[in-house]
């Protein structure tokens, strides 16, 4: 069998040692093999970093579209990565959790960098911060990519999904990865980057593979690397205080093995609940970092719950994934089943389904698989095993309950988890448990029947919400959205005048010049400036408008229609103009009415009512271009635009952001 290659400094090293042997864990035969060789890491690191600056120069916008062609390409051959995957023990369920799964996170964030980052290099975050008295020092924090590399450390029995939702995120931010695979599943690891190699849609040097021993790698980070890490608490623990991580304070995110919990209410709903911790303990034979390893019912509903649970698992049959109505495949491999066999003896508690040395397995050619029965115990809350032994295979324990403080309790034995989860009809008690027990936990799921259907489950970490959890979990997040892309990007403090703000940002600050002449509106997408403004007005607010706009639209609250309680409110002292009349006024003054390169008005924004209008008040408004983000795809960009209307004695009476489409070329022409 050939040793599996690497991809480092730009090209495929084929390793000259015969490497340690990988098998398949349904048949027991050898598949490929792992170099016990190591590689030049720093070399690799160091031309990581050269090469980042190719994709850096990409905007996010342009790093999103890759992102979503990549995914298009590796749905094209997800046959051949679910054929791979078998030999890991999966079922075709199970790969097509960890296949769909990171693939559909690819477009996740292809969808986040295209919708919530700018078409530009720099992100902007948060509002401008007032530093002055006379708003001529301002300051503002923007994001830049790290010059790094985000080196990622990946556990076994995620080999798709587990690379792709860290790649994902650290792709879009502009930083390069270097991926090391677990040696049990590397080898689809390994096909899944040559695919993506194929492709050739990134730029050189976004992604490394190293399939070698790691060796030296954590010597040769740097304070612009990133370091992601998954899996055992142990090993996360022993990666965090590295002296290079130490010493050059490395950003280090764990996502670590946890002995998450599951919580039946009073009144939660039984098949829910049962079938949920069945899912839990089967899907990938139960080697989850976020399955079901504490399930906590109350006293007075456990047999009811050992008799429904004993029944579901009854159906389950385990076997070859290729045959016909298997529904659990084998453990990675034979250490780890007796990894898992060692485990529950230490766990301990009395098994109220399944036997460790015995399982029916369906399937010839898998007589000599790495396979284990599902296993249920009912164990004792109080005692501290099951709270600290994780058997990472189909196990998981039963634990009786009390009260709602007493579960609470429990739940937080296990000093941090990614996921707890909730099966309740009671919002009552979901609040109870969720605000009781957050502080352990990196995501709660509350179950009941509104939301069963659609439901992602208990052990499905989704791309916008943070995957991590806090103690022995790890400590650290990863996924969460634009969180996750952040991640790979250093947070500055730009202070400044507004001309500099603009500058450095792309975005007009208040306060910074503006250029007036030409109608913007007259001006496309390739001739508009962040700046290009124009004033208009005054124009009077008559007594007669305020009646018709009332009349016209029939919000006749008493402030527009009523001189007397009008007069009796402290905030008005009389009858005032609507606001939704004095942006419409606004536009009124602004607009530039011909066709031309505005296509369409999409929006208002941050839209805020600040002084009342009276009547026989004057209005004018100053329209700028703060913010202009061609769409990659399209013959049109979004412009956001500041709007500032002011009465005749300057004061400001609303402020909003107007968000238009505008054709990138003239169409009047």
């Amino acid at each position: 069998m050939a040793v599996l290659r690497s991809y480092v400094s730009g090209s495929w090293r084929t390793p000259t040692d015969e490497g340690a042997p990988l098998h398949d864990a349904v048949t027991g035969e050898e598949v490929a093999r792992f170099s016990t060789e190591g590689l030049d890491y720093a070399a690799a690191l160091e031309y990581g970093r050269r090469s980042g600056a190719a994709l850096r120069e990409l905007t996010f916008h342009q790093r999103a579209a890759l992102l979503k062609a990549l995914g298009s390409y590796l749905n094209e051959h997800r046959e051949e990565l679910y054929a791979l995957s078998a030999r890991t023990g999966a079922t075709l369920a199970d790969s097509r959790i960890d296949v769909d799964g990171g693939i559909g996170t690819l477009f996740a964030y292809s969808g986040k960098g295209r919708r919530e980052m700018p078409n530009d290099t720099v992100h902007v975050d948060g509002d401008v911060e007032g530093l002055s008295r006379g708003g001529t020092f301002v300051g503002r924090h923007v994001c830049t990519p790290l010059r790094g590399v985000a080196v990622q450390i990946n556990a076994f029995n995620f080999p798709v999904w587990g690379p792709l939702e860290k790649f994902a995120p650290a792709f879009v931010a502009g930083m390069p990865s270097l991926v090391k695979p677990a040696p049990q599943t590397a080898y689809l690891t390994a096909r899944l980057v040559e695919l993506i190699l194929e492709s050739g849609l990134l730029p050189e040097g976004t992604l490394q593979l190293a399939c070698a021993e790691p060796g030296d790698l954590l010597d040769h980070v740097t304070e612009q690397d990133v370091v992601a890490f998954t899996g055992s608490a142990t090993t996360a623990r022993r990666l965090r205080v590295h002296p290079a991580i130490v010493e050059r304070a490395v950003r280090f995110n764990a996502e670590a093995d946890s002995l998450n919990a599951s919580v039946l209410g009073p009144d939660g709903d039984l098949d829910l609940f049962v079938k949920q911790l069945v899912t839990e303990m089967t899907v990938k034979a139960g080697q989850k970092c976020t399955a079901i390893r504490r399930a906590f019912v109350p006293r007075d509903r456990l047999d009811e719950v050992v008799a429904a649970a004993r029944e579901r698992l009854g159906g389950i049959v385990v076997g070859d994934p290729s045959v016909e109505g298997v529904r659990m495949g084998a453990l990675v491999g034979l250490q780890q089943r007796e990894e898992v066999r060692r485990q529950l003896k230490a766990l301990g508690g009395e098994i109220v389904f399944g036997d460790p040395d015995r399982v029916e397995i369906a399937g010839d050619r898998a007589q000599d698989g790495a396979f284990l029965s599902p296993l249920l115990l009912l164990g004792d809350p109080e005692r501290p095993e099951p709270h600290e032994v994780e058997a990472f295979g189909p196990v998981s324990t039963l634990l009786p309950y009390d009260t709602t403080e007493q579960v609470i309790d429990y739940a937080g034995r296990g000093r941090g988890s990614l996921v707890a989860s909730v099966v309740t009809e009671d919002p009552a008690f979901a609040r109870e448990i969720v605000l009781g027990a957050a502080h352990w936990h990196g995501r709660v799921l509350v179950l009941d029947r509104s939301c069963a259907k659609e439901s992602t489950g208990h052990g499905s970490p989704m791309p916008a919400l943070t995957h991590g959890g806090p103690g022995r979990a790890g400590g650290g997040e990863e996924l969460g959205g634009v969180r996750a892309i952040l991640h790979h990007m250093q947070r500055t403090a730009v202070q400044g005048s507004p001309d500099v703000l603009t500058a450095v940002t792309g975005r007009w600050t208040a306060g910074a010049r503006r250029s007036e002449g030409v109608h913007p509106f007259r001006k496309s997408l390739a001739e508009l400036r962040v700046g290009d403004s124009v004033t208009a007005g005054p124009r009077a607010v008559t007594a007669e408008d305020v009646a018709h706009f009332a009349e016209f639209t029939g919000d006749t609250f008493y402030a527009h229609t009523d001189e007397e309680a009008a007069a009796a409110n402290p905030l008005f002292g009389g009858i005032v103009a609507h606001g939704y009349l004095v942006v419409s006024f606004a536009a009124g003054l602004f607009v530039a009415p011909e066709p031309g390169p505005v296509l369409a008005n999409y929006g208002l924004e941050n839209l805020r009512f600040l002084t009342p209008v009276k009547v026989g008040d004057g209005l004018t408004v100053t329209l700028t271009a703060k913010q202009i983000t061609p769409r990659e795809n399209a013959d049109y960009g979004e412009v956001r635009w500041d709007a500032d209307v002011v009465n005749q004695d300057g004061a400001s009476v609303a402020k909003y952001d107007v968000l238009t489409l505008v054709a990138k070329d003239r169409r009047d022409r």
